[in-house]
């Protein structure tokens, strides 16, 4: 992973880490979810690092990602990582450090939420932006609703502000709704008028499952807020669209694996480790803290309990990816020292 092209979405593994850091602490892992969580946190660090480097050193490419279509909205993967690891530190009594983390994230996703659309809208157009619409879209969704979570979260430990905690996670979760409607729709009409290539259909296109998921999570953290004036008053809307939006969700799993099977069976793209496998992890380990959050809050056992044995799919996927990344990793480092001899 070199600095100059480091992918902006590479924080998905932060993502991804941390949110079956957090399905495992929720089932009472606690020595399991702890590894997963430092895991995170040193991989947070060195990416924070990168990230900053790659900014003072390569800032016209930085410039440049940010006013590409297709690579743009993978930014919000830092938006998302702050606020993932915001939610599992608040788990643990770490106050101090969630508020300063949901504060960073929150400020990221304010710069990105505007920056990037006026950009793609007034910058130059060498193609129509629609060709470049794909999968990493739907994190503008998931850096959105990781926002409403870490305000939902935060207001639970600390009741005296939970009218201002209430209505930015509601207000939040109002906008990522409305988002993943616009972005669904631009991402099918781009799959249903223009040719789908093998290489088009990449791991991102799983958050749109994850953006679902990410959005149940948001309301569920809602309905079992303190009652407050937004709570009560869109208590039922949030949480009926949570059980749409979960069952929507789940219909989407076959349909993104029957893609990846297209991609890799007839199409034979070949299988190799991309810092965008992280999207799948992400995804799958938020069905799982979702599908257990919405099962309590609604009352729904069999939802909860499917929750809970997907969490051992979210981290059988997050070993793969991770045993994969350490091998691309280590590869890379001996072809550095050969060339360097």
């Amino acid at each position: 992973m070199g600095v100059r092209n480091l992918y902006p979405g590479y924080f998905a593994m932060v993502m991804a880490t941390g949110i079956c850091s957090i399905a495992l602490r929720d089932l009472d892992w606690v020595g399991l979810s702890a590894i997963l969580l430092v895991i995170a946190v040193v991989g947070f660090a060195v990416l924070c690092a990168a990230l900053l480097w790659r900014i003072v050193r390569y800032p016209r490419l930085v410039l440049t990602d940010l006013g590409t279509a297709d690579r743009a909205f993978a930014f919000f993967t830092f938006v998302a990582a702050c606020d993932v690891l915001c939610a599992r530190f608040a788990r643990d009594g770490y106050r101090s450090l969630a508020i300063t983390l949901a504060v960073l994230g929150a400020a990221a996703w304010l710069g990105l939420t505007y920056t990037i659309p006026v950009r793609l809208i007034l910058g130059p157009r060498p193609q129509p932006v629609l060709a470049s619409v794909n999968g990493t879209w739907f994190i503008w969704v998931v850096g959105t609703q990781s926002v409403a979570v870490s305000a939902a979260v935060l207001d639970r430990q600390e009741p005296g502000q939970a009218s201002v905690a209430a209505l930015l996670a509601v207000l939040m979760w109002s906008v990522g709704a409305v988002l993943y409607l616009v972005v669904a729709t631009l991402v099918l009409t781009r799959l249903l008028l223009l040719d789908v290539r093998p290489e088009d259909l990449t791991p991102p296109y799983w958050v749109t499952m994850g953006a679902t998921a990410i959005t149940v999570l948001a309301a569920a953290q809602i309905l079992t807020m303190p009652p407050s004036p937004a709570v009560t008053t869109t208590r039922p809307v949030v949480g009926g669209l949570a059980v749409v939006l979960w069952a929507f969700g789940s219909w989407l799993i076959p349909l993104l694996i029957i893609f990846g099977v297209w991609r890799h069976g007839p199409k034979r793209v070949r299988l190799t480790y991309l810092p965008a496998l992280w999207s799948i992890v992400f995804p799958l380990g938020m069905y799982a803290v979702a599908s257990m959050h919405l099962g309590t809050a609604a009352g729904l056992p069999l939802i909860e309990q499917l929750g809970r044995a997907w969490t051992a799919v979210a981290v059988a996927a997050w070993l793969v990816v991770f045993a994969a990344m350490c091998r691309a990793l280590l590869g890379s480092a001996r072809r550095a020292l050969r060339s360097a001899s």
